[in-house]
């Protein structure tokens, strides 16, 4: 898998005005033409056309960056509201460069507020004039103008960020559910670190909104624990029922658990969990089994493990004919794994089925280069989201299923000229583009249907308008 940043280079803020590069542009003119569906990866440009983002699209879209590219990052819990529906919003993140000097890296611990949107289930109204920019990078939403009253807010989002020095690259960053002020991060030297972020969430917490951004000075803390693997590694994931309980994975094969003690201590148990014939690339507990999680390896396969049956995997299966690059467990349907891999694939796994044979009850084509990230909705048990090295994130929607007659009685009702693809999968419901090299995405779990992603180019908050998030009665 390639996971390292292409010539990483330390971001520029643009020019204001429109952006038109596969899609990160939004247009408000009107195609004089019956419009045409336009594939990505299938389609080809002809000379002199350009993508134009539909603005009308999205609910919510922004972009900024924090100075160097960013292989990882996580959206931050906080106290603002467990189920967030109005605009603006305000966001937390944390997430670690891939600077060009090892020693110019760092973690970035970050604020983005006045996050406006449109209201749902609100006719968009004309299109803007002005223009505003977010400090950090031009705000595409913020190009589609509505009257003050269907806006959630107005002005671009605002950007506050503060920085912890961190020795090389980092591969991955997570922060812990319950207590997110813990984060763990995998440096490129072999070292997992746990950092204590209380003072600079709480900091960030107490400037006021329209503050200055305040990256300039880069903090020297040290961190709580490290460990050093025998190698480099990318696998890292918190217990989602045990706070405090890691593991982390290498690309020596082995994946170590951390226990936690008393105070901001931990126990890491140094003989490793083996079972792997190549490197450990990513890792899920089970959101119902403590002491269960999964992993997946460049080898193809997908391992099951529980901590209490000793150091070799209570199951395993060939997931791919490729690297598995990453993997998600389902936190609301807790038999379902997705997964995805370097040739472009994608699978659902009913693990109740592990015991008949083949557990497959979904498998995706569609994509045409590696699968980088895939997470399940916090909030919809059959909805996913991915994102891929073609420059695409998509969403889907699993219990979605070809309805001819329903598709007639649209075009009826609407004069549609457009057909959509014949080999275009129905559970497909948005795909996004604009970003180069994506990465990683996350949902964030206290306002549906917000996907943050990263990129070489920096990061984008999306909305989509399609997806309609029935709200779980106990809350998110």
């Amino acid at each position: 898998m390639v996971r390292n940043i292409k010539n990483p280079k330390k971001a520029k803020r643009k020019s204001k005005g429109s952006k038109k590069e596969d899609g990160s542009s939004s247009s408000s003119s009107i195609p004089s033409m019956p419009a045409k569906v336009w594939q990505p990866g299938v389609d080809k440009l002809e000379e002199g056309e350009e993508l134009q983002c539909d603005a009308s699209a999205y609910n919510s879209l922004h972009a900024f960056h924090i100075g160097w590219p960013c292989l990882s990052f996580d959206v931050v819990r906080d106290t603002l509201g467990l189920v967030r529906t109005e605009f603006p919003h305000t966001v937390y993140f944390v997430a670690g460069t891939q600077a060009e000097k090892s020693s110019w890296n760092s973690i970035g611990i970050f604020k983005v507020s006045n996050i406006t949107g449109k209201r749902r289930d609100l006719v968009p109204s004309k299109p803007a004039t002005d223009d505003t920019d977010m400090e950090s990078e031009g705000s595409d939403s913020d190009e589609d103008s509505e009257d003050e009253e269907e806006l959630g807010g107005s002005g671009a989002p605002n950007l506050q960020l503060r920085k912890v020095a961190h020795e090389g690259c980092i591969n991955r960053i997570r922060a812990m559910a319950q207590n997110p002020h813990i984060c763990a991060s995998w440096a490129d030297s072999g070292h997992v670190q746990l950092w204590d972020f209380s003072s600079h969430l709480n900091g960030l917490a107490e400037l006021d909104s329209q503050g200055a951004q305040g990256a300039s000075s880069v903090f020297n803390q040290a961190p709580l624990m490290k460990f050093k693997h025998k190698d480099e590694g990318y696998a890292l994931d918190w217990s989602p029922l045990v706070p405090g309980r890691l593991v982390s994975g290498d690309c020596q094969n082995c994946i170590h658990l951390w226990e936690p003690t008393s105070g901001a201590t931990w126990n890491v148990d140094t003989t490793p969990f083996v079972g792997h014939a190549a490197s450990v690339e990513d890792l899920q507990w089970s959101p119902t089994e403590p002491h269960v999680f999964a992993s997946c390896s460049v080898d193809g396969t997908i391992a099951i493990w529980d901590t209490r049956l000793g150091k070799t995997a209570a199951a395993s299966f060939k997931a791919h004919n490729a690297d598995v690059n990453v993997i998600s467990w389902n936190r609301l349907a807790s038999c379902m794994l997705a997964s995805g891999s370097d040739d472009g694939t994608f699978s659902i796994r009913d693990l109740r089925l592990l015991k008949e044979g083949d557990p497959v009850v979904a498998h995706f084509e569609y994509h045409k280069h590696a699968i980088t990230s895939i997470e399940w909705s916090p909030h919809e048990a059959s909805t996913l989201a991915v994102s891929s090295s073609d420059n695409q994130l998509t969403i889907w929607d699993l219990s979605l299923e070809k309805d001819e007659e329903e598709e007639a009685e649209f075009k009826a009702k609407t004069k549609e000229l457009v057909n959509a693809p014949e080999d275009l999968p129905p559970q497909l419901l948005f795909v996004h583009q604009g970003q180069k090299d994506l990465k990683e995405l996350h949902w964030h779990a206290q306002i549906p249907g917000m996907i943050v992603s990263t990129a070489a180019d920096g990061f984008n908050i999306l909305m989509p308008s399609n997806i309609q998030t029935t709200l779980p009665s106990e809350g998110a």
